[in-house]
């Protein structure tokens, strides 16, 4: 192994004990890194130069995706944020190599995000009504990701018993290995209690894949993808043309609690965002509310 392979090594180590970085965050920074090495074919650090970074970059310009179009800039944002974090580690160890502060970020547009009015929304969980434990289970799925925020992984990860009904209240670990409070609506807690009551199981997750006998199995968590496939059929059933996913839920449940008076800071606890500028992207919300105040106490009286 040579010396920046080395180096890599340790560095996704610093991350995953030092820095407690999710095991999906570690995973991607191994392959921004090491498609950067396998493509300079750099073996010491010291060789890591401005000019190497900007061919390399070059590089990810022209790179052609599944969609037919070039890499984004924010994808190649990606890149760069890994280097400028192994370069920052190199410095931390007093290894000679590039400083991180010479190497910038591209810009991008604006980000805007997708989201659904309160009536799409649901026009979505009403299709999915039904006495079958599939039904139940399905509105139990699509009323809990609207009414609290959750990221889909976050979902799936639910097991049964860490959801307290009575309180509508439970903790999830989300990114960064964060911990943080999720409410739940009463209408969230009156369908999950039903879809559970109906179960005959005794497997732990919260929401599982519904067979004939389920006895018979050892894993019957859903995956996110299943979810996904569930969504967009129930949005097709609906009627809505938007492209809906799980996040797309997500956002609505930021941008209806702002629509109803929420202070930023509040929607960015709710959703577990470590910093305030993630959770900015919903200024398109915020900027409707500052008009609206602007209208009315700018009139001629």
């Amino acid at each position: 192994m040579n010396n920046l392979q080395k180096l890599k090594t340790d560095f996704l180590e610093y991350l995953e004990v030092d820095k407690n970085r999710s095991p999906k965050t570690i995973e991607n920074y191994d392959r921004y890194l090491s498609k950067f090495l396998e493509w300079s074919k750099i073996k010491n650090p010291s060789e890591i130069s401005e000019e190497s970074i900007h061919k390399f970059r070059v590089v990810l310009s022209r790179q052609i995706g599944q969609q037919g179009t070039p890499m984004g800039h924010r994808t190649q944002n990606y890149y760069v944020i890994a280097m400028r974090g192994f370069l920052r580690f190199l410095m931390k160890k007093n290894i000679e190599s590039l400083s991180p502060e010479k190497i910038e970020l591209s810009k991008t547009k604006d980000r805007t995000i997708d989201f659904l009015t309160i009536e799409e929304v649901r026009e979505i969980i009403d299709s999915a009504r039904g006495e079958s434990l599939s039904q139940k289970r399905d509105r139990a799925i699509l009323i809990l990701l609207f009414s609290s925020g959750l990221r889909i992984s976050e979902l799936t990860g639910l097991n049964r018993n860490q959801i307290n009904l009575e309180k509508r209240e439970f903790s999830v670990v989300g990114k960064g290995s964060k911990i943080r409070i999720v409410f739940i609506s009463e209408e969230a807690r009156d369908v999950i209690q039903e879809y559970l009551e109906k179960r005959i199981d005794v497997d732990p997750a919260l929401f599982i894949r519904i067979v004939k006998n389920p006895q018979s199995y050892s894993e019957l968590r859903l995956t996110p993808r299943s979810i996904q496939r569930m969504i967009k059929k129930y949005t097709v059933k609906a009627g809505i043309l938007k492209k809906v996913t799980p996040h797309v839920l997500r956002h609505s449940f930021a941008t209806n609690l702002l629509q109803n008076g929420a202070d930023i800071r509040s929607v960015q606890s709710l959703l577990g965002h470590s910093s305030i500028s993630t959770t900015q992207i919903y200024t398109h919300v915020t900027n409707e509310k500052l008009k609206e105040v602007y209208e009315k106490y700018s009139k001629k009286k």
